[in-house]
């Protein structure tokens, strides 16, 4: 695969230079042409947040602005039940209630990424935060609508890129921003235009980042490590660059449209001296929704994605090892009219995905893998006196055949599983301010290609993995409980969950240890031997946030509060289960007077002591950041904004991250920029 080049001044700072200069002659405009808040699709009713069971977070407009990062998962660490995978700043998961890889669907308007950052945590999200207009965080497990793949949650990422309402005129928004703990210079153009009938969207973004400055040694002395590297993470700095074309039709009652997208990303991986991954994405999304139709079905909605992922690992500039993942993934889903109240969908989901991994230089890590899976789903909610109830049921059929070959993956081989998930649900209105919502799932996943046919070293890990081709599905039964409480400005939720897995498929240490030879014969490492198996586990945990208005006199000022804590053990042996967050408590101010916007943040992050076999403990941190924003012309759709990190300059190790021991979050930083909205 080749390497793209990055031009800034080509690239980003003579297209978006000119949407700035639009959006400072257009500010007027904006509330008029402005798209519509987009439905939580966690709920094909179109319901808000306030009334799903399970918890829903929603970012978007001036929240997502300022808290838009390099990579999904650090745009979302600090929201109450999220936290990240953070391999070093450019590849990095959502990890929420304590389950990340392929326990947490990672969607893009729906439609699953079909990258490989399931695969390893070293292997970056294929979606940029840059061009994300709307991210939904669903907490828990949303089986029934998503597939077994979501067991632990879901985060969909929802773009413009199929217009899906009307545009008469031109929207459009750009950043250009510089600075941070490793000096990103990164910039995006995005733009809709219409008229009326007919929709065009184009976006286009690019950054360029250099080495991690962290505070101390790369290192810490528990790790063993040499501690070298100071002040500086060596081998994280990137590349990055991509853009789409969409198109709609729109009409009264619906959309059809077909998106283009191809997205570059270039990085060190920090684990080895000069390595780095090389990857490429491209994309086609088809999608169509018509609405308020008469008769039995009242609503018809498709979606459909084709993906061509690949990436390539190399080693002081030599290819060690490639990945390539085909897939198609598409759901046609009919709304009905209601009978005897009864509101809800019926669905059909399938997926489709060839994962190779071809030897390179005698390295690969799995056979070459194909994945097909079939499900059918309903989801319904009545409204009875008083409150309302949910309930959804879904049928899977999964395959997973694995081509074979080689000393390590033997004769070829296929398994089939299938999978049934059930939930029920109800939001009782206590008050006029406070509201209780429940839900229970049963929940099945079929154990995917890696752990089922992984053999081989892998350095992400710093293991030798070993997958079990007779594994079981993955069970397990739960229970959310949230309170929420809502009056004129202020809100207050609160929630417990507690999840028991009958089988909960982990990779556990043997004990062993495998030699590796790298180089010659004379250069050898030890590396710890670990199995795919199925264990009992239980999960559970406690949420918290709220935001209150403190004063309207001098402008609005928020109080801000959110926490977390979630306990994760295999009760097998009744220790903890690995990379589990620890307990988070934190607080904020947020203000806004006139054009000038303020928001300071604290979050404690405790010490992480209850540890897995063969895992160190990890310290407590504080980190303290601040964002300020000051629009330039009255309407506020152009504005200067500024934001500090991590202002005590602490060390903070994220314990849910395979290298926390050796690469640390970055130190104190500043990053300004200027944005713009017409």
């Amino acid at each position: 695969m080749k390497s793209f080049s990055f031009d800034t001044t080509r690239v980003i700072v003579k297209p978006i230079a000119y949407w700035l200069f639009f959006a400072m002659f257009h500010g007027n405009s904006y509330a008029e042409n402005i798209a519509p808040p987009i439905p939580v699709t966690g709920n094909p009713l179109g319901v808000g947040s306030d009334q799903l069971v399970t918890p829903v977070y929603v970012l978007n407009g001036k929240e997502l602005a300022n808290k838009r990062e390099m990579t999904l998962g650090d745009t979302l660490r600090d929201l109450p039940g999220v936290s990240a995978s953070d391999f070093g700043p450019n590849a990095s998961r959502p990890v929420i209630r304590g389950l990340d890889g392929d326990r947490i669907r990672v969607l893009q308007n729906g439609i699953g990424m079909m990258d490989a950052s399931a695969f390893s945590p070293d292997h970056a999200v294929a979606a940029d935060p840059f061009i994300a207009e709307q991210i939904e965080v669903i907490r828990g497990p949303a089986t029934v609508l998503y597939g077994a793949g979501s067991i632990g949650g879901v985060v969909n990422m929802i773009d413009h890129r199929i217009p899906k309402e009307a545009l008469n005129g031109v929207t459009g928004r750009s950043e250009i921003r510089y600075g941070g703990a490793n000096l990103e210079k990164g910039g995006v153009a995005v733009m809709d235009a219409g008229n009326g009938l007919f929709t065009i969207h184009a976006d286009v973004y690019a950054r360029k980042t250099q080495d991690l400055r962290i505070p101390g040694y790369a290192a810490t002395r528990a790790s063993g490590e040499p501690r070298v590297n100071r002040g500086r993470l060596a081998d994280s700095d990137a590349e990055a660059n991509g853009g789409a074309l969409g198109f709609a039709l729109n009409f009264d009652k619906g959309y059809a449209g077909i998106s283009l997208s191809s997205a570059a990303n270039n990085y060190g991986t920090i684990v080895h001296q000069g390595g780095r991954i090389d990857a490429l994405q491209q994309r086609i999304e088809l999608a169509s929704e018509f609405k308020e139709l008469t008769g039995a079905i009242t609503r018809i909605k498709t979606r459909l994605g084709f993906n061509d992922y690949k990436h390539v690992e190399t080693e002081n500039g030599t290819p060690e090892s490639k990945f390539t993942n085909r897939g198609l993934e598409g759901t046609f889903e009919l709304g009905h009219a209601p009978i005897a109240n009864l509101n809800g969908v019926v669905g059909l989901q399938f997926e489709n995905s060839f994962l190779n991994s071809p030897v390179v230089n005698e390295e690969a890590l799995l056979p070459s893998t194909q994945t097909n899976r079939q499900g059918v789903y309903i989801y319904e909610e009545l409204p009875l006196a008083g409150f309302k109830l949910s309930f959804g049921a879904r049928l899977d059929k999964t395959q997973v055949s694995s081509r074979g070959g080689g000393e390590y993956f033997g004769d070829a081989t296929t398994r089939d599983f299938r999978t049934k998930n059930f939930s029920l649900g109800s939001v009782v209105p206590l008050d006029a301010q406070w509201s209780v919502a429940t839900n229970l799932t049963h929940n099945e996943r079929a154990p995917t290609a890696n752990e089922l046919y992984i053999n081989g070293e892998h350095h992400a890990t710093g293991l030798f993995e070993i997958g079990d081709s007779q594994l079981n599905k993955e069970k397990s039964n739960g229970i959310d409980l949230q309170f929420k409480w809502r009056e004129q400005h202020d809100n207050f939720n609160v929630g417990a969950y507690y999840n028991h897995f009958s089988n909960f498929i982990a990779l556990q240490r043997t004990g062993e240890i495998y030699e590796s030879e790298h180089g010659d014969e004379h250069d050898h490492e030890d590396v710890p031997l670990a199995r795919f198996s199925g264990v009992r586990a239980k999960l559970y945990g406690l949420e918290a946030d709220g935001r209150f208005r403190l004063s309207d006199r001098f402008g609005r000022l928020d109080l801000l509060l959110r926490g977390d804590y979630v306990r994760a053990t295999n009760t097998d042996t009744d220790q903890a289960l690995p990379r589990i967050s620890p307990a988070r408590l934190g607080f904020g101010v947020d203000y806004a007077f006139n054009r000038l916007g303020l928001r300071f943040d604290v979050l404690h992050g405790f010490k992480q002591n209850r540890t897995a076999p063969n895992e160190l403990e990890t310290n407590a941190y504080t980190q303290v950041n601040a964002t300020l924003n000051y629009a330039l012309i009255e309407q506020g759709r152009l504005e200067l904004f500024a934001r500090a990190r991590n202002l005590l300059d602490d060390q903070i190790r994220d314990h849910t991250s395979y290298i926390k021991d050796i690469a640390p979050q970055g130190g104190r930083s500043l990053m300004v920029g200027i944005r713009g909205e017409f």
